[in-house]
């Protein structure tokens, strides 16, 4: 077989093969678009009031329309009807004026965005992410927000994964920077190792955060406390991922890794007592958790769990002292956001 022959066989296979490639792209999006316009598989309501009263706010799973959105019900009655908005979002966090929304943006180059909504669904922020969506979290009164973003991989169970978490204001998208350029205290000394990243802010005030600090070549997680002014973080405790401060302020609920490591780390929710520096292991819950924490109030934890459907997962409640088991809050639904009025 001659040269030129090889090559023309080689191009013929090229074509096919990205004849077929694009045939299955084709499919999949058809296949997508038809999940995407049949019925919801939850029961909805028109979107009118869906930011009145005191209600969660969470990412809709159900399948069918309006799945991927950000949507609510009322505090009161959290299996009722949801009511499903038009802003599409992977992490969602909330307070009474103000939606914080971080999307990934699918196409042959994936791009990721943080962008924060007012309740009439109008942007009033954007601004690029480096890398696949995490987590993100407002302040109490809504002057500051933060965002993790995976720089690479795409789990904290990836060997390798680094991350950027920022803190930006909400009047004018102002940033304080990523938070591996600010001074790190472990167990009261400087400490700078090139590998560190910085996870799942829970803010104090406008001022005071917690946060999780992670050294991959020691394999140690801290807690750790903020200081904006300062642009410091301090050690507090070791051996936490994904901090959540309590509605009174005294407990802060996490996951710790309790088995296993890389791929197959098993982490299990647990509670720190800031005043007597007790941590409860809340063993009740026995599958794996990777989810920020949501207190729904000052007994009860809110997380997310996928289910056996692809794509789709639920919210769980916990007592907050381990006293039951997990149960499901709302089915069909992630990132919850408790949103209630002097909170």
């Amino acid at each position: 077989m001659s040269a030129r022959v090889k090559w023309l066989v080689i191009a013929l296979v090229s074509v096919l093969a990205l004849g077929a490639t694009a045939g299955v792209g084709v499919y999949a999006w058809a296949q997508y678009q038809a999940r995407s316009n049949a019925p919801s598989q939850a029961q909805t309501v028109a979107p009118t009031d869906w930011a009145q009263g005191d209600r969660i706010v969470f990412r809709n799973t159900a399948a069918g329309e309006g799945y991927g959105l950000v949507a609510s019900v009322p505090l009161s009655d959290p299996t009722g009807p949801r009511a499903v908005t038009d802003i599409a979002c992977d992490r969602v966090d909330a307070i009474e004026t103000k939606v914080s929304c971080l999307r990934s943006e699918r196409g042959i180059t994936p791009t990721y965005n943080a962008r924060i909504f007012d309740n009439a669904g109008t942007e009033q922020l954007e601004w690029p992410l480096p890398g696949v969506p995490s987590r993100t979290r407002f302040s109490p009164d809504g002057s500051l927000v933060a965002t993790t973003a995976f720089v690479t991989g795409h789990a904290y169970a990836t060997i390798g994964f680094s991350t950027e978490t920022v803190i930006r204001k909400t009047s004018d998208g102002s940033s304080f920077g990523n938070l591996e350029d600010w001074k790190l205290f472990i167990d009261g000394k400087p400490s700078a190792p090139v590998d560190r990243n910085f996870w799942g802010i829970t803010f104090v005030d406008d001022n005071t955060f917690y946060a999780t600090v992670g050294m991959t070549t020691i394999g140690l997680t801290y807690l750790v406390k903020g200081d904006i002014k300062a642009k410091t973080v301090t050690s507090v405790l070791k051996t936490v991922e994904c901090p959540s401060l309590s509605p009174d302020g005294t407990r802060i609920a996490f996951k710790r890794v309790v088995s296993g490591a890389g791929p197959t780390v098993h982490w299990t929710p647990a509670v720190y007592d800031i005043a007597t520096k007790k941590v409860t292991v809340l063993d009740v819950e026995t599958r794996s958790i990777d989810d920020q924490i949501e207190w729904l109030d000052d007994d009860t934890l809110l997380y997310g769990m996928p289910n056996d459907t692809p794509g789709d997962s639920d919210i769980w409640e916990l007592n907050a002292d381990g006293s039951s088991k997990p149960s499901i809050f709302i089915h069909h639904a992630w990132s919850p956001a408790v949103v209630q009025e002097g909170r």
